[in-house]
């Protein structure tokens, strides 16, 4: 009797860890995207296809065709996300993603190189669009920059590139909670060097983690998203 039911609990066991393998199976298989762009909420860490950008635009909006109009890309063609960040000499501008659209390309003004260019082309742009973000994060330099305005005004900006470019507005609670470390225009110049270092490296690290409490992070958009959904490309029109 005790061992009909040792066989028995045994028969019981490899069916049961059948039954969850192939139930596990399943899971994997099914498809972890919604058909609708707009009910995408980014979770899964982006996969290594695509080179994650340097800098970017955040923009409120839902509108693609509005967003494409106020940056008054020449011969916009629509293209997949891995497609566009191809085109380092234009412009992507993303679908809609749970209300914000995103900006990368290498037509972006750069602080680093003209802090005046890129006021002026982030100010007029939020004058036609509203709220627009910006940030800049260089892996190798640690340069950094972010910025958010609503209708023309800065709300809020920091750009650092060897020193301090640009710092307006008060900080923001999210910049407190990282640990965010803002030198004024004549503070950086003082101090052991070694610390500086450190607090500039520590600011560009966090670059991506303001962006996720201001709006969207673009590393932590799914790989699979970026490749279903389409946005559109090319080239911006100088207008700041």
């Amino acid at each position: 009797m005790l061992f009909a039911g040792a066989v028995g609990a045994g028969v019981v066991m490899v069916v049961w860890a059948v039954s969850w393998r192939r139930k596990n199976a399943s899971l994997a298989e099914a498809p972890m995207m919604p058909a609708d762009a707009e009910a995408f909420c980014p979770a899964a860490p982006l996969r290594g296809f695509w080179r994650r950008p340097q800098c970017w635009l955040a923009i409120r909006s839902r509108n693609l065709e509005t967003v494409q109009e106020a940056l008054g890309l020449n011969n916009p063609t629509p293209c997949s996300w891995s497609e566009g960040l191809s085109c380092d000499r234009q412009l992507f501008v993303s679908p809609p993603l749970n209300g914000w659209i995103l900006v990368v390309g290498a037509e972006l003004p750069d602080p680093a190189d003209d802090v005046d260019v890129c006021f002026r082309f982030l100010t007029e742009l939020s004058r036609r669009l509203g709220h627009v973000q910006m940030f800049k994060t260089d892996p190798l330099l640690h340069h950094h920059a972010w910025a958010r305005l609503e209708s023309g005004i800065v709300l809020r900006a920091y750009a650092w590139a060897e020193k301090t470019l640009w710092n307006q507005g008060t900080k923001t609670p999210a910049e407190n909670d990282l640990g965010i470390h803002c030198y004024a225009y004549d503070e950086s110049a003082s101090g052991a060097t070694w610390e500086l270092d450190d607090v500039v490296a520590n600011n560009s690290e966090k670059v991506q983690l303001l962006a996720a409490r201001w709006s969207l992070n673009p590393s932590t958009i799914d790989g699979r998203f970026l490749e279903r959904s389409r946005g559109v490309t090319g080239r911006p029109a100088r207008w700041y």
